[in-house]
């Protein structure tokens, strides 16, 4: 891979290479957005199961473990590891953001302490660290995050989770709205297809992100992965 010439849309097909990144690891954390069990657990539905088993497979062949791995590094340097989960506060979900409400996939009901609503164990929180919970698709919408990480010195923000084209996508975009510099990690990310989530990162880079592999990541922030 190299982020300075792939996942490129029409808009910026032609733009010049940006030059190279300036992470101050001072400045910088590691957000894991919605990395959940309610994703990580196939249909019962035989036919939405062959649905999602390429997910499924991305999901434990790539993603988990290279998240885990970025994590790691990131403590290794003594860098600050964020997580970010959707939970409703209610146990019928009448605090859920309307686009948690409609009808259809993304209509999720995950009170608190439901096996759902808890991250992953593969990746998940270290004691002491920050984890932020949600009740709509941005991480920064209803939530302290922009204010924790503003008074946390916070200048750039390496995300990674998932869904890439609904709650990843939507906490880039906050972030960029709010001037913070943004870096999505491309294999530590996935969406419900592997054509939905290429063509949400084309979206998103050159404008809201750059898009990089764990491995530019880490040469970026000098980090041992």
């Amino acid at each position: 891979m190299n982020w300075k010439t792939d996942y490129r849309s029409f808009y910026y097909a032609n733009a010049p290479e940006p030059e190279d990144l300036d992470l101050d690891p001072a400045e910088t954390v590691l957000l894991c957005i919605d990395v959940q069990d309610y994703g990580l657990d196939l249909p019962e539905d035989p036919a939405q199961r062959v649905l999602w088993e390429p997910f499924q497979k991305r999901m434990r062949e790539t993603v988990l473990p290279h998240l885990r791995a970025l994590q790691d590094a990131f403590r290794g340097k003594g860098m600050d590891v964020l997580h970010v989960r959707i939970a409703c506060l209610l146990e019928d979900g009448r605090d859920r953001s309307l686009s948690q409400k409609k009808p259809g996939w993304n209509n999720l009901l995950m009170p608190l302490d439901s096996k759902a609503a808890q991250i992953a164990p593969e990746v998940a929180p270290r004691p002491g660290e920050i984890v932020v919970t949600k009740t709509t698709d941005s991480a920064l919408t209803g939530t302290n995050l922009r204010l924790v990480l503003h008074n946390m010195g916070i200048r750039n923000v390496v995300v990674a989770g998932i869904y890439t084209d609904q709650c990843v996508s939507s906490t880039v975009r906050s972030l960029a709205d709010e001037s913070f510099n943004v870096v999505v990690v491309e294999d530590c990310c996935a969406a419900g297809t592997l054509d939905l989530h290429r063509h949400e990162l084309e979206v998103i880079n050159m404008i809201y992100c750059h898009v990089l592999s764990s491995r530019e990541v880490a040469g970026f922030l000098g980090l041992d992965l």
